[in-house]
């Protein structure tokens, strides 16, 4: 038997959960760049849930892309957080409706009894905490993926 490569995945939208750090590091990686503007984010405090819908960069595809001479691609995500407790926030003003957010990344702070903190690390120095009784983490695309407008693949050098 041969573990399966990543050539051999085929084209679908992503549909993935994390209920374990594991899991959550790979939804991470997957919504690295991911930008939103600060009113696309929604908390419904009787539901416990916090979505976001982000524009994320095609990670998974890149391979592809540059191996073909296409242009990398965007879709549009919806980041759903469940079982949220309480939300606070950083470097965001809501109320601005120019403002656009970039994720870096979604980490998880464990607590006692599996309850912990949603960490989602934003670009210039904002961020996002969610008091969550357990970790539930969905990551789901929602439209076909469009070129980057931007044309280009994001980079943290300095």
């Amino acid at each position: 038997m041969q573990d399966a490569r990543f050539e051999d995945g085929r084209e679908a939208p992503l549909n993935l959960g994390a209920l374990d750090d594991e899991d959550l590091k790979v939804l991470s990686a997957l919504a690295q760049d991911a930008i939103f503007p600060a009113n696309e984010m929604k908390w419904l405090a009787k539901e416990r849930r916090f979505a976001l819908l982000v524009n994320r960069f095609r990670w998974e595809d890149l391979q592809a892309a540059e191996r073909l001479g296409r242009r990398v691609e965007r879709v549009q995500s919806l980041l759903v957080i469940d079982n949220v407790l309480k939300v606070a926030s950083q470097g965001v003003e809501r109320s601005d409706e120019d403002m656009i957010l970039s994720i870096l990344s979604v980490g998880f702070e464990p607590q006692e009894d599996g309850a912990g903190y949603v960490v989602l690390t934003l670009a210039g120095d904002g961020g996002i905490r969610l008091s969550v009784e357990a970790l539930e983490v969905t990551l789901k695309d929602v439209t076909r993926p469009y070129l980057a407008p931007s044309k280009h693949t994001p980079s943290h050098d300095d």
